[in-house]
């Protein structure tokens, strides 16, 4: 029997700006799972990080399937209605759409699916990021897949030793989903040079070439894209399958160490460097700095165990500190050069407006 595992996830409202949100919010999202599911699913788990909150569900339908996607949006839209009950910031803000046509995708929820036959074991990982875009991910999923001196099981386990591919999408092609794939270690350096412009190339999935099961799944909308407009960032949400022919859980957690810089932070306009964060966080400084959570579970039959944090171990507090001190140093810059993001990015926004309205001020030197 195949299990699906779906993650959908919104920002509907939060406390205080962009803080989080409040509990009567997620008590009303997570009510109407439990009152409306019924059989549709077999198991659920609900958290949030940042404002974002995330609706996990395993179930047999497969990716895509139009009642689970609904069920999760009425989860969102009742969740906004007590969002606007209490005057929470943003309320509905991540709901692009007026009405369900089938399917998030393009509605403005982020989103990501695996399907696959269940191991004996089946461990994963959950990953979901506030104050970023999706090529937040491209970096940790190419060291952790791609590069032995981050992973060793690549030159040590025999189910990893034929490398994978990798699809990865270009997210700027808005018409419909344009993507290529790549496989490594043959196509390494072509990936590399896609994936340094984690703006526009984005990882989609991953997949083991010896078993060809897949191991990842991103999410990878892009809600100025959906809206025409600066709407806020768009907080992805990744699946990471675990162990045996897929890199180990620490292999995949060893890159967040890094703190590397990402879009977001105030206004979703900076480079802030990627703090990795306990489950069920708030956002904090200079609306940032932009955060990923993770939760590992185990499964059985599609029924989940409890959530274990996966950065709530000690050795992540010196990280957290270390990160604090990049986000700190970055802000000094202000707006200028590398602090702040390219034109290509800040084009939803007031700063184009203001520099057309200057152009005409502007004179040739004899």
């Amino acid at each position: 029997m195949k299990i699906t595992l779906s993650v959908i996830k919104a920002d509907i409202g939060s406390i205080g700006g962009h803080i989080c949100p409040s509990q009567q919010l997620l008590q009303r999202v997570g009510n109407h799972i439990e009152q409306t599911a019924g059989d549709l699913i077999i198991d659920h788990c609900l958290n949030f990080t940042g404002d974002d909150i995330a609706i996990l569900m395993t179930h047999t339908h497969g990716p895509g399937h139009d009642e689970i996607h609904k069920l999760a949006w009425d989860a969102f839209l009742a969740g906004t209605e007590t969002a606007r009950e209490q005057g929470l910031y943003g309320a509905g803000q991540d709901l692009l759409k007026e009405s369900f046509s089938g399917n998030v995708k393009g509605m403005g929820p982020a989103v990501a699916e695996l399907e696959f036959e269940e191991r004996p074991n089946e461990p994963f990982l959950f990953f979901a990021a506030d104050k970023t875009d999706p090529g937040a991910y491209n970096l940790p999923i190419y060291l952790a897949f791609a590069d032995p001196m981050n992973t060793p099981g690549l030159i040590l386990a025999p189910g990893m030793s034929r490398g994978f591919r990798f699809v990865v999408m270009d997210v700027s092609h808005t018409e419909e989903d344009r993507i290529i794939e790549l496989n490594t270690p043959e196509d390494l350096y072509d990936l590399a040079a896609l994936l340094r412009d984690p703006e526009r190339y984005v990882i989609e999935s991953v997949w083991s070439r010896d078993s060809g099961e897949q191991a990842v799944a991103a999410s990878t909308s892009r809600l100025h894209n959906i809206a025409g407009k600066y709407t806020g960032k768009d907080d992805p949400v990744m699946l990471v399958r675990v162990q045996k022919s897929f890199p180990a859980t620490g292999e995949i957690l060893a890159p967040y160490a890094i703190g590397h810089f990402v879009a977001g932070g105030m206004r979703g306009s900076h480079q802030m460097p990627l703090m990795p964060v306990g489950l069920d966080s708030g956002i904090s400084y200079f609306d940032g700095p932009p955060v990923v959570s993770c939760a590992a579970f185990a499964m059985h039959k599609g029924r989940l165990t409890e959530a274990v944090d996966a950065f709530a171990h000690p050795f992540w507090n010196r990280i957290r500190d270390r990160v604090a001190d990049k986000a700190v140093e970055m802000r000094r810059q202000g707006f200028v050069g590398a602090a702040m993001l390219p034109m290509s990015e800040l084009e939803y926004t007031g700063i184009m407006e203001k520099l057309d309205a200057l152009q005409p001020r502007f004179t040739v030197h004899e």
